[in-house]
């Protein structure tokens, strides 16, 4: 909490879409955003980057207008992907206690031999999160701390990226004279924005819907135990909506966003939408489709995603943790019709996701679109055991919460 107090926090999501930075101060224990950014996204394909000045603009033009509508300078922003093809494993380790009291430097002794027993090549880990404790083989333990036994184990839930894609994301971000202080998977941190208390205990999966993506992370006993990505998104659709129809993309993210439907009804069929040709003034050659054939284009795809989510949580092995409840985010779950085809596919509860820790939000950014912004910002200011895995006790004092990610390109590039 002590970062809040030292200055304005900032969030930093980079999509396939846009981009979106929030900059924010504590009061009072609560977070009130003051500056609001967003861009659409330039040189970024499915959350990585193509062309890096393009993406550099974007970046730019998005943070300044956060910091002009805080009145803020910012220097380090939390940054948020869901590219980088993340990896999602639990690591399991037991030590040796000898029948003494499981104190602090116990704790930070198995933590940091979990973390050194996982080490992916070509990858760095970018969450080390402690799901569960055991002593003495009894599970469901929180916190050890205090207890007598011979052996202290624990789950280790670790997320990691490709180094390639955390070295071109970091780089484009401090090529706009900002430092990165965290990097966070983006599901991570709509689940740290939308989740209530209850749903992150007993399992629930977040379903972010982006543009080039689809990532999901399943919740469970108040920590984040999976998280994984699908390579499908709204910005599909939109595509298979242009191809079908023969229009423009921007005439396809129109349409669907006026008339698209997840959901198919019987009066489809006689509700008349005008098309745009490719080419074509638009009155020039008038082109009359119905509904249906717009919602016969958009069912498939949105069907596809969520069928790829639903084998993908099966195969994790997650899928009874993760409960009957499933909440949505992200831009494209805005789709009307895809709540209620998430419900049926999954065979879950589903609910909409909006951001719930922040204030100070306007209408137009207080949606599922702006999860991650949100989350980034709780996860800044909330307590954990990340600095644990990183920092023995003795090099925590008087240094950061968390290294910073240009130390690590220092120390390995």
């Amino acid at each position: 909490m002590a970062v809040g107090r030292n200055g304005p926090l900032a969030a930093l999501d980079v999509g396939s879409t846009k981009v979106c930075c929030f900059v924010a101060v504590e009061e009072a224990g609560r977070l009130r955003v003051t500056g609001i950014g967003h861009q659409v996204s330039r040189g970024l394909r499915a959350g990585g980057i193509t062309n890096m000045e393009m993406a550099e603009e974007a970046i730019r033009s998005a943070v300044d207008a956060a910091e002009r509508m805080a009145g803020e300078t910012i220097r380090e922003v939390n940054l948020g992907v869901s590219a980088g093809r993340p990896a999602s494993q639990t690591v399991d380790v037991e030590m040796s206690i000898g029948g003494q009291e499981i104190s602090e430097r116990d704790l930070q002794r198995t933590l940091k031999e979990a973390q050194a027993s996982y080490q992916p090549e070509g990858r760095t880990v970018i969450h080390a999160l402690p799901v569960g404790y055991t002593v003495d083989g009894n599970r469901g333990i929180r916190d050890p701390r205090g207890m007598y036994g011979e052996n202290l184990g624990i789950s280790m839930h670790m997320v990691s990226l490709q180094n390639s894609h955390m070295r071109n994301i970091a780089n484009c971000v401090e090529r706009c004279h900002l430092s990165v202080r965290n990097i966070v998977s983006a599901p991570y941190a709509s689940g740290l924005a939308c989740l209530v208390e209850d749903e992150m205990d007993l399992g629930v999966t977040v379903i972010d819907m982006g543009g080039g993506s689809t990532s999901f992370a399943i919740f469970y006993d108040g920590e984040m135990v999976y998280n994984e990505v699908v390579p499908v998104g709204g910005s599909h659709v939109s595509n298979d909506i242009a191809r079908g129809l023969s229009t423009t993309l921007i005439n396809a993210e129109r349409m669907k966003t006026l008339y698209g439907n997840a959901l198919s009804s019987p009066a489809d069929e006689k509700e008349i939408i005008d098309v745009p040709l490719i080419g074509e003034s638009e009155h020039e050659i008038a082109n009359h489709v119905p509904r249906s054939m717009l919602v016969g284009i958009i069912k498939p795809r949105i069907e596809e995603i969520l069928e790829l989510v639903n084998d993908r949580i099966l195969a994790s092995g997650f899928n009874k943790v993760a409960g009957r409840r499933a909440v949505l985010c992200g831009g494209a779950a805005q789709l009307a019709g895809v709540q209620e085809l998430a419900a049926r596919i999954l065979d879950k509860q589903v609910r909409m996701g909006k951001p719930i820790r922040v204030k100070g939000l306007a209408d137009a950014t207080d949606g599922p679109a702006f999860t991650t912004a949100a989350g980034l910002l709780s996860f800044a200011v909330r307590e954990r055991f990340d600095d644990n895995v990183k920092l023995p006790v003795e090099e925590k004092r008087g240094k950061s919460r968390f290294l910073k990610v240009g130390n690590w390109f220092r120390d390995n590039f």
